[in-house]
């Protein structure tokens, strides 16, 4: 088969001569090869390439091909066809069976490929949340919680230690003040939080789900089963979420230490993508949230807290809340205010609401009465006890003498339970030995000294002198020829 520039040089010399011999003859090809080249051109078909439609061995089973493919709604394997064919007397290649059923698929999904329509949101009308799997914090998983707004596409990341419908209307109500306004519809997954059946593929919506959505004025719909595409912002939010947020060796984030701090990150994140130009709308969405809030129905003043559990009041003297006649500990700052106490499984939740809405401060486990569960975090540091005291400087010279750093308090701490007389007149020596040598060897000789229980005169000075002189050698091991530990060779004749 001739190139293409052969072809040329073909036709060039034709038109050249008006002869198909001449023309053979200055190309180097034959005269029938011009001949078909001319014919060619005159009907108009020169770039037309040849068919090679020809008849195959699987032509026979091709009904029974595409009876499959539309069984399978077009996840046939071609290798699982082939066997199937060779049984019911196909003798041709398993290449060729590839090809047919390629095409085959091809064919099907050409018929039932599912076309968008472009959606034109409406403002104030939509949003949208979905849930994605969030790091471990303290050797728990979170969950973060993304919730979207469609016109505007502003975005609020929340995280959340489960999705209980508590935990979840929480974090709606958190998201809805994030908005500074509620829309007309939420749109998201079929979770049991929301509908609890199906009927006639018609959803059966959570009765306690829809009683919170009226507080807030607010229509929950969902989307059909297994169709994601169908709140596809929200789905969005949670891929480009879960790749900021979520530590993996692409990211090299570090793990987070306390839940504060993934509060933190998620903050920073919706800071960050809601103040940045949106691929789509070409505009910035904080900006548009301002134009989209007018939209939007107002806030209740105060959260659906029926879902929280029971009202509680936290203790001021003692940071506790009582619930089922067991103790359990909230943070100090919490005292004296309101918090709602449930029980979810074996754990016992407390909800406070704040300016910003609902937020979860405790979770503790099961007890019971007259075993108190308190954790330390929710208590400011301990005060001074008298097993523990910090010895605090009244005049100059007692200042002086701490000053000289950590091996000093402990030397007057120990040298006071022990009662050791003329300690101040032993504190000036030391402040004294201090300014003529420094404080860092004395510190470290009044460490020794309290430690070693050596509170007499002149031990300090003896103690520096000591640690001055001594030269690192080499360390010294006890060995069987040097050993304090009695031989047993008395022993070897005893029972014979």
């Amino acid at each position: 088969m001739k190139n293409d520039e052969e072809i040329m040089n073909i036709l060039e010399a034709y038109d050249l001569t008006r002869c198909h011999s001449s023309a053979a003859e200055l190309a180097g090809c034959d005269r029938k090869t011009v001949v078909r080249i001319i014919d060619k051109r005159d009907v108009g078909t020169l770039g037309v390439a040849p068919s090679l439609d020809r008849s195959k061995l699987i032509d026979d089973f091709a009904p029974k091909l595409e009876e499959w493919i539309d069984a399978s709604k077009g996840k046939l394997r071609a290798d699982v066809a082939h066997d199937k064919l060779r049984a019911m007397g196909y003798t041709g290649s398993e290449r060729t069976t590839r090809r047919a059923v390629a095409a085959a698929r091809q064919a099907w999904q050409k018929g039932h490929r599912r076309v968008h329509r472009p959606w034109v949101p409406e403002p104030g009308l939509f949003f949208q949340f979905d849930y994605g799997d969030g790091p471990l914090v303290a050797g728990t998983k979170a969950v973060l919680f993304c919730a979207w707004l469609a016109w505007s596409r502003f975005r609020v990341v929340i995280p959340i230690r489960d999705k209980t419908l508590p935990t979840v209307i929480g974090a709606i109500d958190t998201a809805l003040r994030r908005f500074e306004g509620c829309p007309t519809y939420g749109l998201t997954d079929n979770e049991r939080t929301v509908t609890i059946d199906h009927v006639a593929r018609i959803p059966v919506r959570n009765p306690e789900m829809v009683a919170a959505a009226t507080h807030y004025g607010l229509t929950i719909l969902t989307c059909v089963p297994a169709d994601p595409a169908s709140k596809g912002g929200s789905e969005s939010t949670v891929k480009l979420a879960k790749a900021d947020l979520v530590p993996t060796e692409a990211n090299l984030l570090a793990a987070y230490e306390s839940w504060e701090s993934l509060e933190a990150a998620c903050e920073a994140f919706c800071e960050e993508v809601n103040g940045r130009v949106h691929r789509v709308t070409r505009r910035v969405p904080a900006e548009m949230l301002t134009e989209e809030r007018p939209r939007l129905h107002a806030l209740p003043a105060h959260p659906y807290v029926s879902a929280f559990g029971v009202a509680r009041v936290v203790g001021i003297e003692s940071p506790m809340v009582q619930f089922d006649w067991c103790l359990y500990s909230a943070p100090f700052g919490l005292a004296g205010e309101a918090v709602w106490v449930r029980m979810e499984g074996t754990k016992v939740v407390i909800t406070h609401v704040g300016p910003t809405g609902p937020r979860e401060v405790a979770r503790h486990e099961l007890t019971t009465p007259g075993n108190p569960r308190i954790d330390p975090a929710h208590f400011p540091p301990a005060p001074e006890t008298p097993l523990n005291r910090t010895p605090v400087a009244k005049n100059p010279a007692e200042a002086e003498f701490l000053a000289i750093g950590t091996g000093a308090a402990l030397w007057l701490t120990e040298a006071g339970a022990t009662g050791v007389t003329r300690i101040r007149a032993k504190m000036a020596e030391a402040v004294t030995l201090a300014k003529l040598i420094g404080a860092v060897p004395v510190d470290l000789a009044l460490n020794e000294a309290a430690l070693c229980g050596r509170f007499g005169e002149g031990d300090v000075e003896a103690i520096v002198s000591h640690q001055a002189s001594a030269r690192p050698g080499p360390a010294r091991q006890a060995g069987e020829a040097h050993s304090l530990q009695p031989g047993t060779a008395s022993w070897e004749s005893f029972g014979r």
